[in-house]
């Protein structure tokens, strides 16, 4: 017995000291850049064990930094962590089993000064990087002219688009939010981003999908990201204060002031920006590319003002902005709209020329707190504020005809004054000049319109979440609430005179319409949410998260309208007895309640190679709405049920290389007052219907996404795939009164709405990396579906557009001189079913060049020129070349602080205004005014006070915030080419 009790105790021992050498033990931390504050995104992270050094364990930390090492047995190791440009950092270390899980906290790495300066000498920066989903772009290795904004940069970027509103595309995703150092600026405002961010000061620009505050304190991904362009300000910037201020003036009546002051010392960043231009801040084009036939819709003047600021300590994260803007805009446009038909009958031609003026004010301030108490608990609180102050005037003239006015005369919309047709017998009196009117057989009505408005809107919303974990393996609660209050007021005045020309079946013409209206609406509304989020893991690396939000919301408008009487002109004042034409049937009142419930669960796979995750949304809603419309009076209540899928699938190749799949759909239900049975003929050419039995419709929206880096041929590839349709789409059906050339619209659910897009994109070094080629292809097919009826006629129609693009650029770049080639093609197969005499093949072309000098004396010449050529147009006007020269001469002085700047676009004076588009309804095409021709004299004067020694040198003679390689019109002045 002894003997089994010895041998027993002696196997047991064996046991537990094999056990003990089992691989059991991780290490974690995060490491950080000490110089910027940043995560050091992709540092090797090495396990040496002792005594031979021998690598037990390595990692890459992520791109936020953190690390975990492969479980290892316990001993004596060296943690080593080296990173580029970054002393290595060496930490002893005795792993026992009594700690299977040591977490090393946050290691900063200090800046290796010696090994900066050879990297300056010997390399040439990448353009662009690719780390798992983060693309990062050097901003050396993009050369823009003299006091360049951020906007000039972004326009380089491999597969980056800007549209006219100043939105931003990287890869086909709209980005959301611009962040400097990891924190948002001015609340992430991409616009304020855009505008007001020296290129000088950017060292990298990193584009990624930012998680969700819940998804990134549980570390599970909830689906609901956001594209964001993360910009890293240079070493040697992250502490002092630095700021520009920029004046300037120009012909034409151009000018722009500007100034921002930055205060960066460590954790802390304060930013204040103010301006004043009438150029609309465009920025500079920066070379051929496009073509981007931009719309410079109308002349623009802008002001702004803000504060934003950011702050961390260990537990407590404190972020916020306020600001004010200012716009007014004043455009004019002249144009035409073809509305297709159904089949057998000619297209209805609605011309129009118009001027319209507006302001808009408004004050935004917002909030962010993030507090840590513990290292299990974690506590975020979002308010913000908004108040806006609108203003607006329009005077228009239109006509319909019921055949092509330009097959007539070459200026139809000379012919639209209602105060001049009014005169005529349409036979022999005079009309400007002539004996008749030349349009008198085919028109059909003409309409002249006055119109003003002036509202005001307040809004407040806060969110708070509170986030608790209940053990290391992923187990977390969370909380989450919103609330929510909006209040708005508008006052609008109308004037309007309606002619009609066409005799009905009785032989005889409606009257002319004449309508002289006060209308005001206010509305308010207040909503709330509480939302549980429980997630449970399962087995290793797999989690289980339930979800639970009730919402409520409740809203009120209470539109007035009062009949002012013929004799009112626009402008007068109000008549004293003006609540006596209270008009009932074109007053309307409002009130929709909504109850809403969702559950969400979801499963995740997180494997070192892939994550899976497959969750749905299930959400019942009761929605009821009291409306009051003359003498229509209901009150009543719909019950829906809506379902939501969803699977997003990542598999990781490599560290720089990965795929990425993901599903969507989304069920959404016609609003309350789209399903009554009610007529709106306030507007007599525009007269809309209530459809009862509209259907939900559902949309499924796939994606996938590849990217990989070559980081010895400093090549980067992309593509991008995404197919998007709509089942039971709400459609309008517009039917044509031949008589009056009015449309009575009503919404209908119709089916072969759908979508798809792919695209291909390269960038990659040559062999002498003062090379570089990149091609970016992108091929597009819209199917787009709708109704089309004359009178009790109604057919479907279908247009298809298909789209091939390609865009080549080559760069060649030293020390001091840059020039670039660049070309692009763009071909269209636009196809309508029911009216093939509209089908046609546009295709435009551009090619161009850019080159930047710097002499030793801190004098840069910019240059950019392309020629933009459109064909195959049926409208013989928009196939056309425009030869666009820009150009800008600067030079440096007073150590690097001053820089004086001319500046000249469209030198050749060729750039046009034009927007058209293309719809299963119609297509259009409409010119707007704008300045896009003149010059500009620049002043900058850079300042830097108590900053880091390093701060002037890294900014160097050509920082700045200035114009921007032009801040080119596009405001009062139209815009400038971008190409």
């Amino acid at each position: 017995m002894k003997r089994i009790i010895i041998g027993a105790v002696l196997l047991l021992t064996t046991a537990v000291t094999a056990f003990s050498q089992t691989r059991s033990i991780t290490v974690s931390g995060r490491v950080m850049e000490d110089d910027t504050k940043q995560p050091a995104m992709q540092a090797t992270v090495q396990l040496l064990s002792l005594p031979d050094s021998a690598q037990a364990a390595g990692v890459a930390s992520s791109n936020q930094g953190y690390f975990k090492l492969p479980k290892v047995k316990p001993g004596k190791y060296t943690l080593r962590i080296s990173y580029i440009g970054y002393k290595s950092k060496f930490i002893p270390m005795i792993l026992t089993a009594a700690v299977p899980e040591k977490n090393i906290g946050t290691v900063t790495l200090e800046s290796d000064a010696v090994m900066l300066a050879e990297a300056v000498v010997v390399a040439e920066a990448p353009q662009v990087q690719v780390v798992e989903d983060t693309v990062a772009f050097n901003s050396s290795a993009y050369r823009t002219p003299e006091g360049a904004m951020l906007e000039e940069l972004v326009k380089k970027l491999p597969g980056a688009e800007i549209d006219e509103d100043g939105n931003v595309k990287i890869n086909g995703k709209d980005v959301k939010k611009i962040m400097v150092n990891g924190k948002e600026f001015f609340g992430g405002d991409v616009k304020t981003g855009l505008k007001n961010l020296p290129v000088d000061m950017i060292e990298k620009l990193k584009t990624y999908d930012k998680q969700s505050d819940l998804a990134r304190v549980t570390g599970i991904d909830d689906g609901e990201e956001e594209t964001v362009l993360d910009l890293t300000v240079k070493k040697g910037m992250n502490k002092g204060i630095f700021g520009n201020v920029d004046l300037s003036g120009g012909t034409e009546d151009r000018y722009m002031g500007r100034a921002m002051m930055n205060y960066f010392n460590d954790n802390t960043q304060v930013t204040f920006i103010a301006g004043a231009n009438n150029v609309n801040d465009q920025g500079f084009s920066g070379g051929g590319g496009g073509p981007r036939w931009r719309r410079n819709n109308g002349l623009t003047a802008s002001k702004n003002i803000g504060l934003t600021f950011a702050t961390e300590t260990e537990k407590l994260e404190l972020g916020g902005s306020v600001r004010y803007n200012y716009k007014g805009n004043a455009a004019y446009s002249d144009g035409y709209t073809e509305n297709f038909l159904s089949s057998g009958a000619s297209s209805s031609f609605n011309n129009s020329r118009s001027l319209n003026k507006s302001s808009n004010q408004d004050v935004n301030a917002d909030f962010r707190l993030e507090w840590k108490p513990d290292t299990l608990t974690n506590i975020i609180f979002r308010p913000n504020f908004s108040y806006s102050k609108t203003w607006s005037a329009s005077n228009s003239m239109s006509g319909t005809f019921n055949s092509d006015p330009y097959a007539v005369i070459a200026n139809p919309n000379d012919y639209l004054d209602i105060t001049q047709l009014s005169k005529l017998d349409l036979s022999s009196e005079t009309f400007d000049g002539e004996t008749n009117d030349p349009l008198q057989d085919i028109r059909v009505n003409t309409s002249n319109n006055l119109s003003s408005s002036d509202g005001n809107s307040l809004s407040a919303n806060a969110t708070l979440q509170i986030n608790r974990r209940l053990s290391s393996n992923g187990r977390n609660i969370t909380f989450r609430g919103t609330a929510g209050y909006s209040d708005s007021e508008s006052d609008q005045y109308s004037a309007s005179n309606t002619r009609y020309f066409q005799a009905g079946e009785d032989g005889t013409v409606k009257p002319e319409d004449i309508i002289r209206r006060y209308m005001t609406t206010p509305t308010d509304g207040y909503n709330y949410s509480l939302e549980l989020t429980y997630s449970e893991p399962l087995w290793k690396a797999t989690f289980l998260q339930f979800r639970y939000r009730f919402s409520y919301s409740n809203s009120k408008s209470d539109k007035k309208t009062f009949n002012l009487g013929n004799d009112w002109n626009m402008g007068d004042m109000l008549p004293s007895d003006y609540e006596d034409g209270y008009d009932a049937e074109q007053s309307k009142y409002a009130e929709y309640e909504t109850y809403t419930h969702r559950f969400s669960p979801s499963l995740l796979f997180n494997r070192e190679k892939y994550r899976l995750s497959v969750g749905a949304d299930f959400e019942p809603q009761n929605t009821s709405l009291s409306y009051e419309k003359g003498s229509y009076v209901t009150d009543t209540t719909r019950s829906v049920f809506n379902v939501a899928p969803s699977v997003d699938f990542r598999y990781r190749f490599s560290k720089v290389s990965q795929l990425r799949i993901t599903y969507r759909g989304r069920s959404s239900q016609p609003s309350m007052e789209n399903l009554l049975d009610i007529t709106d003929d306030s507007n007599p050419l525009n007269i809309t219907k209530g459809n009862p039995g509209l259907k939900p419709s559902f949309n499924h929206n796939f994606r996938m996404f590849y990217n990989t880096y070559d980081p010895d041929r400093q090549r980067g590839i992309f593509t991008h795939a995404n197919f998007q349709m709509t089942q039971n789409s709400i459609s309008s059906m517009r039917t044509y009164n031949e008589q009056t050339g009015g449309w009575v619209t009503k919404p209908e659910n119709i089916n072969g709405n759908w979508s798809a897009m792919g695209m291909f994109g390269i960038n990659s070094a040559l062999k002498n990396k003062k090379f570089n080629i990149g091609s970016f292809s992108n091929v597009s097919y819209n199917n787009n579906v709708g109704y089309l009826s004359v009178g009790e006629v109604s057919q479907k129609n279908t247009t298809t557009n298909l789209s091939l693009q390609e865009r080549l650029t080559g760069t060649y770049r030293n020390d001091w001189f840059e020039f670039g080639l660049n070309g692009s093609f763009a071909y269209s197969i636009e196809k309508d079913k029911l009216t093939p005499t509209n089908n046609q093949e546009p295709y435009n072309f551009s090619y161009g060049a850019t080159t930047t000098m710097t002499a030793p004396w801190n004098m840069t010449l910019s240059t950019n020129i392309a020629n933009q050529s459109r064909r195959g147009y049926l409208d013989s006007s928009m196939n056309r070349d425009e030869l666009i020269w820009n150009a800008q001469l600067s030079q440096t002085f007073l150590k690097g602080a001053a820089t004086i700047s001319f500046e000249m676009y469209d030198i050749l004076k060729q750039q046009s205004n034009i927007s058209r588009s293309l719809t299963a309804s119609g297509r259009s095409v409409y010119t707007y005014n704008g300045v896009n021709s003149y010059c500009m004299l620049h002043f900058i004067y850079r300042l830097n006070i108590f900053g880091g020694k390093n701060a002037r040198r890294d900014r160097g003679p050509g920082m700045g915030f200035g114009p921007g390689p032009g801040h080119g019109p596009g405001g009062f002045g139209g815009g400038r080419p971008r190409f």
